[in-house]
């Protein structure tokens, strides 16, 4: 397939809020979940914190034990099986630092304290967590905690402590894997620092909430539909029906070895061409009834020796 003349197409938010300890984080979250509409799920790495908004919100909750990666992708991966229109990840940051500490033991375990070393397994693990997200069939809004230092700052002569947060407590670049960046300050006060709708960027909104949410699945609903993703059975099932037509009495055994041999190591694309051509070879035997059909039990035998 050649070029062709870009179109916006519908998609799915991959939202990352971020802020210190108190800017609202979870709550901002929620909101504009609620704004952008449907069946809300939210993955709690914070102790059950999010519950505590129940009675603002209706959404599903999933409280994580370990807090590894491998936890994280599990229930993200139920999320998008459920349905949820919408998941909440709060916090992200929690695999981050759970993956930094497995770095460590690696490293002393395995690596003789080469850190460098042990992200040789480290980086791979941090790539499904990503892959994981990007992949969601729903909208995405995760939260992250940043480093929170203390400024002073001058206020009509007088010098107050201001809080401040830094850079997000995760891996470095995650921040390219988010089509909206929100820094939001103690003050609850967004700043949009990323935005590829183009509506918001640079934009400064205080307490962005269920406006924010509705303004942004306008913007992401506009647009030609996206082909339907892949089914991750979709190869399974071809090989299936191609192994059903074989079983069907109408192919020789040395036509099934052929077909057997056709079908390794194509993918479900390539199965499927199998399957359209062993499907007209099969309507034009039984046209020509040249192949008498088989037994019941050898129809059996064959659906189990097959493939």
């Amino acid at each position: 397939m050649g070029f062709q003349k870009a179109t916006k197409k519908q998609a799915k938010l991959r939202a990352a809020i971020f802020g210190p300890a108190g800017s609202g984080k979870t709550f901002s979250a929620l909101a504009i979940a609620k704004g952008m509409g449907g069946r809300v799920a939210l993955i709690d790495s914070e102790r059950s914190s999010a519950a505590k908004y129940a009675d603002r919100f209706e959404f599903d909750t999933v409280d994580l034990g370990k807090k590894n990666i491998a936890e994280y992708i599990e229930y993200i991966t139920q999320a998008g099986e459920a349905g949820y229109d919408v998941l909440v990840i709060d916090s992200l940051s929690h695999a981050w630092a759970e993956l930094l500490e497995e770095i460590d033991k690696l490293a002393g375990a395995k690596y003789k304290g080469n850190t460098w070393s042990a992200w040789s397994e480290g980086t791979p693990k941090q790539k499904k967590l990503v892959d994981a997200i990007l992949s969601y069939p729903g909208h995405i809004i995760a939260t992250m905690r940043t480093k929170t230092e203390w400024q002073t700052v001058q206020d009509n002569g007088k010098s107050r402590p201001v809080r401040i947060g830094l850079a997000p407590e995760q891996g470095k670049g995650i921040e390219y894997e988010f089509d909206l960046l929100m820094e939001i300050s103690p003050d609850h006060a967004a700043n949009i620092i990323k935005d590829r709708t183009g509506k918001f960027q640079d934009q400064i909104i205080d307490k962005p909430g269920e406006r924010f949410g509705k303004d942004l699945a306008a913007w992401l609903s506009e647009g030609a539909a996206p082909p339907p993703p892949p089914k991750a059975d979709d190869k399974a099932s071809v090989m299936a029906e191609i192994a059903t037509l074989m079983a069907s009495g109408v192919f020789s055994e040395a036509e099934i070895a052929l077909y057997r041999k056709d079908v390794k190591g194509k993918d479900a694309d390539g199965l499927r061409a199998v399957l359209e051509d062993a499907k007209k070879a099969q309507a034009a035997k039984k046209a020509q009834n040249a192949a008498k059909a088989p037994t019941t039990a050898d129809e059996e035998k064959l659906a189990e020796t097959f493939f």
